[in-house]
């Protein structure tokens, strides 16, 4: 079930927003302010978030803006200004879409529905790229993960693994380079992790370096990333092997 976060203050447009995407099959969670909204986008790890502009503790921009730093959410802007200067910084701002009110219903469910779809297809054609990218390196890449059989190979030696271990070090391989913050790496094991926070993820980290570093204490492939998050920086790494 797709997750989607309503980021309204009034509260009977945002309860027929939730009501008609619950009758979608959708999960919605609702906020009635900015800091609400921004703390639930860590905490919920929504798919897609409705986002009105005008809100009482701060601007929707700002707010699309730190969401946007933090994830690669999709984000849609619900506002009654219709200029197309708002739209440009909406854009700017990190955000997907934009609807001016009042608008049908039965667009908006299908806008979202189209968002979450491309979304989810830009996820899997970056870690079919990668992997197709990847099937050219040699035998000698220190990390290989089998995706049918969900096996994690360090120099050609099977490591167990823990499932939250397994789906981050699939995360990190599908972008190497990339700096993931612990919100988004929470975000990735949520679910199958039920009580994940802050400091599981530095356990999971510290426990992936023990089975995949040559020297835990100087890791060289999971690097952390001070006051942010981590990044995985192996030079080669290899997915679907």
């Amino acid at each position: 079930m797709y997750k989607v976060l309503v980021i309204e203050d009034d509260v009977m447009m945002s309860d027929m927003l939730s009501m008609y995407l619950s009758e979608e099959g959708y999960s919605v969670a609702q906020a009635y302010r900015a800091d609400d909204g921004i703390k639930l986008a860590a905490e919920f790890g929504p798919d897609l978030v409705l986002l009105d502009l005008m809100l009482p503790d701060l601007d929707g921009m700002e707010v699309c803006a730190v969401i946007r730093k933090r994830s690669n959410v999709p984000i849609m802007i619900l506002s009654m200004k219709s200029e197309v200067s708002e739209r440009v910084q909406a854009l700017k701002a990190g955000a997907d879409d934009y609807m001016c009110k009042p608008f049908s219903m039965h667009e908006m469910t299908a806008r979202v529905e189209a968002l979450i779809r491309r979304s989810q297809t830009t996820i899997s054609e970056a870690v079919l790229q990668a992997a197709a990218t990847n099937e050219a390196l040699d035998d000698l890449d220190p990390i290989q993960l089998d995706f049918e059989r969900r096996l994690l190979l360090v120099r050609g030696q099977l490591v167990e693994t823990t499932f939250s271990e397994y789906e981050l070090m699939k995360l990190f391989l599908a972008y190497p380079g990339k700096v993931f913050s612990r919100e988004e790496l929470i975000n990735t094991i949520r679910g199958f992790d039920s009580f994940v926070t802050d400091r599981a993820i530095d356990v999971h980290i510290v426990n992936l370096r023990k089975k995949i570093e040559q020297n835990p204490k100087e890791p060289r492939l999971i690097r952390t990333v001070w006051g942010f998050g981590y990044k995985y920086t192996a030079d080669h790494s290899t997915i679907g092997r």
